[in-house]
């Protein structure tokens, strides 16, 4: 079984016990306790869990936390480079985009440098610092700078956002609850996000596996406003059913 087939597993068994031994999960993956520690590390930073003596407990509390991005760039790095690769498909000749600050849409304007045909409005710094020498067509929001987030906000952020209409808005999110929606944790980034997506014609919210059954302090949107969901690994039937109900296409 290969390592995030088991972290998925473990992920999973989570959510519905609640609570995580390594022995018991050890022995279940016939692998080393140390390994599991390993995997129950990656899911307390992911937020899923918080480790304890012999094992660890779900977390079901809401969080604020607004994880600074040069830690998020570092953080499933793999699999936003997979989910890239995916998003590309839809940015056709001369696509017009909005994309917000995040790390995964950063690699997917990095896929894209060369193109010069593609036009990128953000309010991501990192975007205007990496890709300043791109064949890319790069508009910046302009705003306030937002050290933790290399993100630019405020009034004049959503005033320029508010000029354009685009064809396509590429964002991503905190995390997704079934009955609580789309969630981020930062509510003046979570402000730009809602102006992006009422100024786009199609509207992908690009995920990794981790963002599913995760909550978060401010509500982004509901799933009515979402077209496509790009992400790395299906999600469970139950999340395939409900995003299906609200023509959400799931793209992986």
């Amino acid at each position: 079984m290969l390592s995030r087939e088991r972290l998925e597993i473990i992920k999973q068994t989570a959510l519905m016990e609640k609570k995580l031994y390594v022995s018991k999960l050890s022995e279940k993956f016939d692998v080393t306790e140390e390994t599991i520690r390993r995997d129950l590390e990656k899911l307390e930073l992911q937020g899923i869990v918080t480790r304890s003596y012999g094992g660890a407990i779900l977390n079901t509390k809401k969080t604020n936390e607004d994880i600074p991005f040069y830690k998020r760039s570092k953080t499933n790095i793999e699999n936003k480079k997979y989910i890239a690769t995916k998003a590309i498909e839809f940015i056709k000749e001369g696509s017009t985009i909005v994309a917000d600050s995040s790390s995964t849409v950063l690699e997917v304007l990095k896929s894209i440098a060369t193109r010069s045909d593609v036009t990128v409005i953000t309010n991501s710094v990192e975007v205007l610092q990496e890709l300043n020498q791109s064949e890319l067509n790069i508009i910046s929001t302009g705003g306030a700078i937002k050290q933790r987030s290399l993100s630019l906000q405020g009034p004049i952020t959503q005033s320029t956002i508010k000029k354009y209409n685009v064809d396509i808005a590429l964002v991503s999110c905190k995390g997704m609850d079934i009955n609580k929606g789309i969630l981020d944790s930062n509510e003046a980034e979570a402000e730009i996000k809602r102006a992006m997506i009422k100024q786009s014609n199609k509207v992908i919210l690009l995920i990794d596996h981790t963002k599913y059954d995760k909550t978060a302090f401010v509500k982004l949107f509901d799933y009515e406003g979402i077209d496509y969901i790009i992400t790395d690994e299906m999600p469970r039937q139950e999340w395939v059913e409900l995003l299906h109900s609200y023509n959400i296409e799931i793209i992986n």
